[in-house]
């Protein structure tokens, strides 16, 4: 049975989760606050931790980071109402494992709960480089729960846009970061894909930068971006031949929904904008 330890210092909320979480099979302890967390970490084993960030005393934050210390650590999901871009940030910094918003919302969160359980406590953390939040960049891991993980926090920092673009700038993000995971990194966790955010006041800009040898155009006839004109379909064959997934979208898909995309010389860095006037 998977334990795990609740973290927020108001009762109706403790009550609220252990209902939950207990309906659902899980072991549930709770604290109301860092100290009571840590003194029952070091007593027990946990396999996950749903941590408030406004805790009294030591804050939720303050407590991730006292929990890089301990050889063992299990994951953590953030939950805070608080969705400003340094809060978010920091918890990026100290390698939580999602950001839920508070109030809670009960399939959320328990999507989130399985996750991190199924992902396990020996994930390599995303290396924060630069976290101003007109200037974020990232070490993200080459695996599909890493960048699952960092598409959720990214788009939390697109929140105040239009949602409209908020889905066109994920939409491009998500398929354009999964090519360079899968293709640039071969799906390998000890290597890692840059990211950088840019938001200026008329603009958003992402910049992906993978550790492939990069590609040429017109090598990857398993992409619908190679396809012969009055033939949108001619890639799924070459997938089919290749024993590939479905697919072959993404870099197709990113033009139509980004206002510039350029590629580096050797097709293993990517830049897209999207302007917002």
């Amino acid at each position: 049975m998977k334990t795990i330890l609740v973290v927020d210092d108001d009762r109706a909320t403790r009550h609220l989760l252990r209902g939950l979480l207990e309906s659902r099979g899980y072991s549930v302890a709770i604290a109301a606050d860092g100290p009571e967390a840590l003194a029952q970490i070091d007593q027990r084993d946990f396999d996950l931790l749903l941590v408030d960030v406004w805790l009294p005393g030591m804050s939720g934050l303050d407590l991730l980071r006292e929990l890089k210390t301990r050889a063992a650590r299990p994951p953590v999901i953030v939950m805070t109402a608080d969705d400003t871009p340094s809060t978010l940030l920091r918890a990026v910094r100290e390698q939580a494992h999602r950001y839920i918003h508070k109030p809670v919302e009960p399939a959320r969160l328990l999507q989130a709960v399985e996750a991190a359980l199924a992902a396990g406590p020996g994930l390599r953390p995303i290396e924060v480089l630069s976290a101003k939040p007109d200037w974020v960049e990232l070490l993200v891991p080459c695996e599909i729960d890493a960048a699952e993980r960092i598409q959720l926090f990214l788009s939390q920092l697109d929140a105040d846009l239009p949602a409209g673009v908020r889905e066109t700038v994920g939409m491009a993000f998500r398929e354009l970061l999964m090519n360079a995971i899968e293709w640039g990194g071969q799906l390998d966790p000890t290597r890692n894909v840059r990211i950088s955010y840019l938001r200026a006041r008329r603009m958003v800009l992402y910049r992906i930068a993978d550790p492939g040898r990069g590609f040429r155009f017109d090598e990857i006839t398993h992409s619908a971006v190679t396809n012969p004109e009055g033939q949108p379909l001619e890639h799924i064959r070459a997938r089919e031949e290749k024993g590939l997934r479905a697919g072959g979208f993404g870099i197709l898909m990113a033009r139509e929904l980004v206002d510039e995309l350029l590629y580096n010389e050797a097709h293993n860095e990517v830049v897209f904008v999207k302007y917002l006037d």
